[in-house]
């Protein structure tokens, strides 16, 4: 039942819209603040608070540099590198990613996968809610193919 918990924190068919279309590197330019709650299988919730600052390069690659602070854990930072391919694709890095991101767009959602330490795989749907200011964050954590972990968060832009 914990790890069936976990599954249901995916993709959402009810969060899926043709728009606002999400465009990252506009939405993530600037200062954000995510809040959320983390679930690990037989553990305990955690909350999670996200400050990033994102700027794109003269080269047009957005780089987010986030400050994540996970219930009582020591505070860490991650950076992302974005850059749109085109055809709603985009190359990423990210400090905690094992190897490259694949990342594509499709209407409202912004829909990532990668591994972690530890052979985990990752994987996020990000959806832009009318208004544009605010988008909604789905995380689900797998071992060995079997969730073990999920994150519902809210990533709002800050003026």
């Amino acid at each position: 039942m914990v790890i069936s918990s976990c599954a249901s924190i995916g993709p959402s068919a009810r969060l899926d819209a043709p728009a606002p279309v999400f465009a990252p590197l506009a939405f993530f330019t600037g200062h954000s603040v995510g809040e959320g709650v983390l679930r690990v299988t037989l553990s305990h919730a955690r909350r999670v608070h996200v400050v990033s600052d994102g700027e794109v390069d003269p080269d047009g690659t957005l780089v987010l540099v986030q400050h994540v602070k996970e219930g009582s854990k020591p505070p860490r930072e991650r950076t992302w590198h974005m850059r749109e391919l085109g055809g709603g694709r985009f190359a990423v890095s990210l400090s905690d990613a094992i190897g490259p991101v694949e990342a594509d767009v499709a209407g409202n959602r912004l829909h990532l996968r990668f591994r972690g330490k530890g052979g985990l795989g990752i994987e996020q749907w990000i959806y832009r809610q009318p208004g544009g200011d605010t988008a909604l964050n789905r995380m689900v954590v797998r071992k060995f193919g079997l969730p073990v972990a999920s994150l519902r968060e809210t990533i709002r832009q800050v003026p």
